[in-house]
């Protein structure tokens, strides 16, 4: 995989295009290598902008040094379910990228650590092996003792589900319960569970959302409903993950969790040289064209209607070149704004696209979802000293801050290996923050096979010597005594609620037609040539192929595209 593409820091003042998109990101690199590529505009017609001096978006792969295994700072892994991910990947671009299985190791081995208690992950599916229920710190309620908190999630979306009498009317020979209690299976697809999220009816007498729609309660309600606050409280931390439990759309919340992370049989993928490599193959691929070109470190300040050129452009896009620190000018009758809702919160909102007082319908749907706060820290060991515990691959979870760990892989030459140290997200955010914001930066260490100079090139990286202190701890609290944990080599922090991008995920918030706000957000003002693309305003939030699909929507409903010829004819894009 090419990962050198040439991304232009410069200006050319009043450049002139078809259509000018602003995010590197995947969905405007898809949008870009579309437009090319079906020969609706040549590479000089369509030209990229972004801020920052790298393209992929909230996809980032490094290697550290001393250690030949790729680590994740962004998005890690794809669904083989996602059709134009796995396409792109496993077909279009299979010559440059090498699809591999994402590992999720043995939950033998792997460790959950609750309230101060440590087991094994498979700790309930052993318990009921014996018909015996894993007794927790948890005050469940009796009906939901001895469930594993994604077992727990199935049983509340199926009981819920199925306390609707128009759902059991059309849908309920789609869900079933058993052959175990435990079990619990989910067989709509994506078209069904369009049709099923707008009309779905919470039906329980005495509950303070008895006869509304699902769509309407927030997640948390729901499960306080369900299975008390306790109950709650076990899944935010057993699941781990607090955006998943945070109180967004319930309905938007259910085929996510079911479709994910409740589903025992779903296969996820990565690729080897980086889940990156996804936006430099598309990026590649449009800068073959002649004229081709990824305006790199140029800033989007604001875009007008009145301006010199109007008779031939629609529009006049106004950006800050940050290496000079100057204005330059771009002419384009078309704008694809492929950004999350912070980077569109930070632009002019005072210009005739934003101006609250002519679109607050605008403004409300830009609003329409949670900007998750995530962060990623990872760590370089001179050896896996994981593999005392025999864990080789997959994550452990606790409730500490750090929530998460992954063990990314072992250089076999010799012995470096690499942590996801901490997979932090929602409220841990603020234990991390005041330990990020120290001035005083972890010092990176050399090794046999990592030098002084090429860790010191890392320095600006470093999290802070704070920060790293106090995830070691916590890695040794969650691994108990049997293992010693030296410090780490080297480390490499990624915060992703800083500008421009406000968030590491999105999910949509309780209330809001999901059904209409997306294609709303796809073109917003209908005499206006805007658009707005991008996994923030999607049905699958936090994944490329929620990128990619709003994206491939947008081209064919108004760029005039037919579906590309490697993507199955029946795949359902969704709203």
């Amino acid at each position: 995989m090419n990962k050198n593409t040439p991304l232009n820091s410069g200006m050319s003042p009043d450049l002139k295009v078809e259509v000018a998109i602003v995010g590197a990101g995947t969905s405007g690199l898809y949008t870009a290598y579309r437009l090319t590529t079906d020969k609706k505009y040549t590479g000089k017609k369509v030209q990229i902008f972004d801020m920052n001096s790298r393209l992929g978006g909230r996809l980032e792969s490094v290697v550290m040094p001393g250690m030949d295994v790729v680590g994740e700072l962004g998005g890690m892994r794809y669904l083989t379910s996602q059709e134009i991910v796995t396409t792109l990947i496993e077909q279009v671009f299979k010559k440059e990228m090498t699809p591999v299985d994402f590992p999720m190791g043995n939950p033998n081995d792997l460790l959950m650590y609750l309230r101060k208690e440590r087991f094994k992950q498979s700790a309930w599916n052993e318990a009921q092996k014996k018909g015996k229920k894993l007794t927790t710190r948890y005050y469940l309620n009796d009906d939901d003792v001895g469930f594993s908190s994604d077992q727990l999630f199935n049983k509340v979306i199926y009981d819920v589900l199925m306390a609707d009498p128009w759902f059991k009317k059309n849908y309920g020979k789609k869900v079933s319960q058993g052959p175990g209690q435990y079990d619990y299976a989910f067989m709509l697809t994506s078209r069904d569970w369009d049709d099923v999220k707008p009309k779905l009816i919470y039906c329980f007498k005495g509950s303070p959302y008895d006869k509304r729609k699902v769509n309407d309660i927030g997640f948390w309600n729901l499960i306080k409903d369900q299975c008390s606050e306790e109950g709650y409280s076990f899944l935010a931390n057993a699941g781990g993950y607090y955006s998943n439990t945070i109180n967004w759309n319930s309905a938007e919340a259910f085929p996510y969790m079911v479709g994910d992370f409740s589903n025992a049989d779903t296969s996820y993928k990565t690729i080897k040289e980086g889940y990156d490599s996804i936006a430099y193959a598309l990026a590649n691929a449009y800068m073959k064209f002649e004229g081709a070109c990824i305006w790199s470190e140029n800033k989007l300040l604001t875009f007008t209607k009145k301006h010199k050129n109007k008779d031939k452009y629609k529009y006049e896009l106004t950006f800050l070149n940050i290496k000079k620190n100057k204005k330059w000018m771009v002419y384009a009758n078309t704008i694809v704004l492929a950004m999350p809702r912070k980077s569109l919160e930070l632009l002019d909102q005072e210009n005739f696209f934003f101006d609250i007082n002519e679109r607050s319908e605008l403004n409300l749907n830009i609003r329409s979802v949670i900007m998750e706060p995530a962060f990623k820290i990872l760590m370089g060991f001179e050896y896996p000293w994981w593999k005392k515990l025999n864990i080789d691959s997959g994550h452990s979870i606790t409730d500490l801050p750090m929530r998460q760990c992954y063990y990314f892989g072992t250089d076999p030459r010799n012995d470096h290996s690499l942590l996801l140290g901490s997979y932090g997200d929602m409220e841990t955010e603020t234990f991390w923050k005041a330990l990020s914001d120290d001035k005083v930066l972890f010092t990176v260490r050399p090794t046999k096979n990592a030098s002084s100079k090429e860790l010191k090139a890392l320095q600006d990286v470093q999290a802070t010597q704070m920060m790293v202190d106090e995830l070691v701890n916590q890695l040794r609290e969650l691994h108990g005594p049997k293992v010693e944990i030296p410090m780490p080599y080297v480390t490499w922090f990624r915060d992703w609620t800083e500008d421009p991008f406000g968030a590491g995920y999105h999910a949509w918030k309780a209330g809001y037609s999901v059904k209409h706000v997306m294609p709303y957000m796809r073109k917003p003002l209908p005499k206006e040539s805007i658009h707005i693309c991008g996994e923030a305003y999607s049905d699958q939030q936090g994944w490329v192929e929620g990128a990619f699909c709003e994206a491939e929507k947008m081209l064919q409903e108004y760029f005039g595209l037919k579906r590309p010829v490697w993507l199955n004819k029946d795949y359902y894009l969704r709203w």
